[in-house]
């Protein structure tokens, strides 16, 4: 079998990113290499850069260049709330909004029985170890689920307030001003404020 050419492997590592199909990927390949140059070493460098020097914040598991992540160590973030959210880019959604000032917790995903992803996958451990006190945390008197409203997170979201009702937190869903089957990232920094808002 033919060795891949550079341009073939280009357009597979391409195709690999969420909703990018193979002529995306050809098109995205095609202009950098032929009207980008420095966009395309500038990406190489900076995705380079990221490997290297990011890591998952040993608190909340959100991406970061240091131990611990900048909202969590900021002490004007309010430590009596957790929102739970699915992935870094939910988290970077809520806060473009404003109106959270509390802590997060990122998991590693969603329950998806079908792929195989079960609670140990997605951290579900670790927050209950941040959450017993086990992890030099203050009390934390709220957890506020903002897993996307799709069937897997609210599978997940349903499967973390059975496991934290007996705990006496109190738990709090984001409200349905969020489209059934949209995603954080995708939704109108409005619609995610009033949902924030109006959660229960």
């Amino acid at each position: 079998m033919a060795k891949p050419s550079a341009l073939d492997r280009l357009v597979q590592a391409l195709e690999r990113l969420p909703g990018v199909g193979v002529k995306s990927a050809q098109r995205m390949a095609f202009h950098l290499l032929q009207r980008d140059h420095a966009a395309a070493t500038e990406l190489s460098q900076a995705l380079a850069h990221a490997v290297a020097s990011l890591q998952h914040c040993s608190l909340c598991h959100t991406f970061t260049e240091q131990v611990v992540c900048a909202t969590c160590s900021d002490p004007q973030r309010l430590r009596h709330q957790l929102c739970v959210v699915e992935t870094p880019a939910d988290q970077a959604a809520l806060e473009r909004t404003g109106v959270y000032r509390g802590l997060y917790f990122v998991l590693l995903g969603k329950l998806n029985p079908i792929e195989g992803v079960g609670p140990r996958d997605i951290g579900l451990d670790a927050l209950l170890q941040r959450l017993s006190g086990q992890a030099d945390w203050p009390e934390v008197q709220e957890v506020i689920l903002a897993t996307n409203f799709t069937a897997e997170g609210e599978a997940t979201a349903h499967v973390i307030h059975q496991l934290l009702a007996p705990r006496g937190v109190r738990v709090t869903r984001l409200s349905r001003g969020v489209p059934i089957g949209s995603e954080l990232e995708y939704v109108d920094l409005g619609t995610i404020a009033h949902a924030f808002t109006d959660r229960r």
